[in-house]
């Protein structure tokens, strides 16, 4: 008879149902049934079957020394670069065998040191992280504890490792350029609070050195920068307000840091009555499902997401594997999708 599926069967099940020592399953379920008699080899067959049991696979690693596990941590799954990320780098992961264990920080600082003991409780090969960078010391620590880091989107000072991330001087500067080329004089950058997030430092300072360099006769261009919290809709209509009228007759235009802040400035616009492309322009960095869809549809500079999540994976997986040279530094171009956003009228 066998036994009820009331809970989980154990090896030590398998082994008194079968009459014969764990010793002798472990040997049958590790491939090693050349040890054992053929009618020893079928009693345990004949038991795993019966009890339908299933080796734990964390189990089986650990007892190996190996989990196949790779950590990924990221800032924010509400925001669609983290969840493209996800999907390129779970897709390189388990092409080589290795299944992602993902913890999400909802923006939360203090759960960065929760995270990553999270993680390393799993005894995880390797981390990718795309954190929110408030916890330097535990990201030290995590680094120095023989575990090989990559990471994605955003340095953290201290840490001299493979890191993989959008071109933001070219993607800012690409954005700038195309609204310089389609008339545009009068800009705002609009991003999330910058805090100690190095994507949005270089985001903005790009932004202001691109001022700078065309601040010059024909050419001239002026603008501003934002820090916009999600919950302070009031300040960025009145920043948007204070665009026009800084346009004073010339045509204002957004470039949006990001998706989120490009949702943002959607539904400030739509707030204030106006049309984008006619009245204000707007470009986001981030391309999304829906932006083609959104008034006369969204102009972005679309991130290579997948393949960046794709190469951060690839390059913890050579870590893993052993790899020993100089910290990497991949920087990948962002690439403009023009849509009616843009497009003066």
């Amino acid at each position: 008879m066998s036994k009820p599926a009331s809970r989980r069967n154990t090896i030590a099940d398998v082994a008194r149902h079968a009459g014969v020592s764990k010793a002798t399953v472990s040997r049958f379920l590790n491939h090693r049934d050349a040890l054992l008699s053929p009618e020893i080899a079928a009693r345990v067959e004949a038991a795993v079957a019966e009890l339908g049991y299933v080796p734990s696979p964390m189990a089986q690693a650990l007892k190996r020394g190996r989990s196949r596990l790779i950590g990924l941590v990221v800032a924010d799954i509400a925001n669609p670069y983290s969840v493209a990320v996800l999907r390129g780098a779970e897709q390189a992961c388990r092409k080589a065998g290795y299944l992602v264990m993902l913890f999400n920080l909802g923006n939360e600082r203090e759960r960065e040191s929760a995270g990553l003991k999270a993680l390393a409780s799993y005894k995880v090969e390797g981390y990718i992280l795309n954190t929110m960078g408030h916890d330097t010391g535990s990201l030290l620590e995590t680094a120095t504890q023989g575990k090989p880091v990559v990471l994605v989107d955003r340095l953290h000072p201290g840490l001299d490792v493979d890191f993989v991330s959008l071109d933001n001087r070219q993607a800012i500067g690409d954005s700038a350029s195309h609204l310089l080329a389609r008339g545009y004089r009068e800009l705002l950058f609009v991003t999330e609070p910058r805090g100690a997030v190095s994507s949005r430092i270089e985001r903005s300072r790009a932004f202001e050195d691109f001022l700078v360099q065309h601040a010059m006769p024909g050419q001239a261009v002026s603008g501003q920068s934002l820090d916009s919290a999600v919950d302070d809709q009031e300040t960025l209509v009145q920043a948007l307000q204070a665009l026009r009228r800084r346009a004073a007759g010339a045509s204002p235009a957004v470039i949006s840091g990001n998706a989120v802040v490009t949702l943002q400035v959607v539904a400030a616009v739509a707030r204030l009555g106006w049309r984008l492309g006619r009245d204000i322009g707007l470009i986001g960095i981030d391309d999304t499902p829906w932006a083609p869809f959104v008034g006369p549809g969204i102009s972005a500079m679309a991130q290579p997401t997948d393949r960046i999540g794709q190469l951060a994976a690839q390059c913890l997986l050579q870590r893993v594997g052993g790899l020993d040279t100089p910290a990497r530094r991949m920087l990948l171009p962002g690439l403009l999708a023009a849509r009616g956003s843009t497009r003066r009228q």
